[in-house]
């Protein structure tokens, strides 16, 4: 059984920077395409960034586009987001999400695994 477990959030400053991790158990994260979503209160869940299997591509919302930068290390089963330049609306709770294949990369129905989520605040 795939387990996706997030690491990393916490309360950070306007400007500032963090470095998430998903770490996976249960099989290797290089069969998966991975993706990062964040919810925040009150509001739907959206996509941030994503992954493919190998790293080669990558995706990001308008939202993240030159703050924030996903990455991934197959042999330590770990996804990573470093973000940078943090802004109060980046406050939410940021979830990692795997699933096969290479469609659709936005579109959170195609993951088929989820973690829990850590909590990000941004503070003005």
């Amino acid at each position: 059984q795939v387990q996706l477990v997030e690491s990393g959030g916490g309360l950070v400053q306007a400007g500032g920077s963090l470095r998430l991790s998903c770490t996976c158990s249960g099989r290797t994260i290089s069969v998966y395409a991975m993706g990062w979503f964040r919810q925040a209160p009150g509001k739907e869940r959206e996509f941030v960034a994503a992954i493919s299997w190998n790293g080669a591509i990558t995706k990001y919302a308008d939202s993240a586009k030159g703050r924030f930068t996903v990455s991934r290390e197959n042999a330590k089963n770990t996804l990573y987001l470093q973000m940078n330049s943090l802004k109060p609306e980046d406050t939410a709770v940021y979830y990692c999400a795997a699933g096969e294949g290479t469609a659709r990369p936005m579109a959170s129905e195609r993951y088929d695994y989820w973690g829990q989520g850590t909590q990000v605040t941004v503070s003005s």
